[in-house]
């Protein structure tokens, strides 16, 4: 079924000491994949953080599902957030206390929904994690760690999928594997899948690309 999902207008926001940063409008369709791509310094990160919720903006409004986004108070911005919204950061943020099958059920604690046991086991299948369920994160390969933050991610079949510089820091082989995982995974969720990269190498799987050149404009 497709609409629009996410959607972006006008959007600017204030630095300490600088002018403000000014971004494209964005217009996310239902199981769309979008590539945000633009160098280190563009604001790639800090856009994604609008997005989801995150960050309130200086200007702007953000629209996710016709609900605007930054009018909703702060408890139902965050349910919002937690029923719809998967998230693959940069830094994984795997609990080092927790086993792997704790951080990827985190996922639905954090959202207060109920743990579809099920659900997880089936992951940490696909995954390629199940022998690994009672590890902790330090015991885990990087590859093993981004699969079980992928993992979280997708837990809660969210309608938007947000991974900030997935790919960027592998190889040509391993960049492949994880963006397959993530194209799969979106997709077995009926998820739209939101990339924001500075890596060009996988900008062929992608029709709906939005450049950010150079730094983030400045607002006018």
């Amino acid at each position: 079924m497709s609409g629009i999902l996410l959607q972006s207008k006008n959007i600017s926001v204030l630095r300490k000491g600088t002018p403000p940063l000014a971004f494209p409008d964005i217009r996310v369709e239902t199981m769309e994949k979008t590539l945000v791509l633009g160098p280190s310094g563009s604001g790639k990160t800090t856009l994604l953080s609008v997005l989801a919720g995150l960050l309130k903006p200086a200007t702007g409004s953000v629209h996710f599902k016709g609900h605007d986004v930054y009018t909703l108070a702060p408890r139902a911005r965050d349910h919002l957030r937690g029923e719809n919204f998967g998230f693959v950061f940069q830094t994984l943020h795997l609990l080092p206390t927790l086993n792997l099958r704790q951080n990827i059920a985190l996922a639905a604690d954090m959202a207060d929904m109920p743990r579809d046991e099920k659900r997880i086991d089936h992951l940490m299948t696909t995954l390629g994690l199940i022998g690994k369920a009672h590890r902790k994160p330090e015991a885990l390969s990087q590859g093993e760690q981004q699969r079980a933050a992928i993992a979280r991610a997708v837990l809660n079949r969210p309608k938007i999928i947000m991974t900030d510089e997935p790919t960027s820091a592998l190889d040509d082989e391993n960049a492949e594997i994880v963006l397959k995982l993530l194209h799969d995974q979106a997709k077995e969720a009926g998820a739209a899948l939101l990339i924001a990269t500075h890596d060009n190498r996988i900008i062929h799987h992608f029709k709906h690309v939005i450049r950010l050149e150079g730094r983030a404009r400045e607002a006018a």
